[in-house]
């Protein structure tokens, strides 16, 4: 009797542990990702990747609370930080096929203006990023694209 009891905690002791593993999911984390964006630099380095190259890591911690996107085109359109982050998860692992290239139009200590071009076949992306210093890490603030 005692060695039929065994058996079936052994059975239900797995059969939890797997269900466990199943909603888990292979591969996932129970913690968020910790994205290192104490300099500017490495903040639009970052920045770059998730826009340019599908990178889906620290997509909270990069953008500003206050963050918002403008596209200025005939149809000039603004969009929120929820939206730009639920976009941007969207595109997870999608790389751009384009040219990038980063200047820095403005530094200050705790903050910054880069100018991020996207030059594509048929036309290019200007984007015009600023990012500020909140506590020991940067954030994106704000981004304003236009097209040619």
């Amino acid at each position: 009797m005692k060695a039929l009891i065994k058996t079936f905690a052994a059975a239900a002791l797995i059969a939890v542990s797997t269900f466990a593993m199943a909603v888990e999911g292979p591969g996932s984390k129970s913690a968020k990702t910790t994205i290192n964006l104490s300099t500017a630099d490495l903040a639009l380095d970052h920045y770059v990747a998730v826009t340019t190259e599908g990178e889906s890591a620290g997509l909270e911690q990069l953008f500003a609370e206050d963050f918002n996107q403008k596209i200025q085109s005939s149809n000039a359109q603004s969009h929120s930080r929820e939206a730009v982050v639920k976009s941007l998860k969207k595109q997870k692992g999608e790389k751009l096929n384009c040219t990038v290239s980063t200047d820095i139009i403005e530094e200050s200590a705790d903050y910054m203006v880069a100018k991020v071009t996207l030059k594509f076949e048929d036309f290019t992306k200007t984007d015009l990023v600023t990012l500020v210093r909140e506590g020991n890490n940067w954030k994106v603030s704000s981004s304003v694209n236009t097209y040619k």
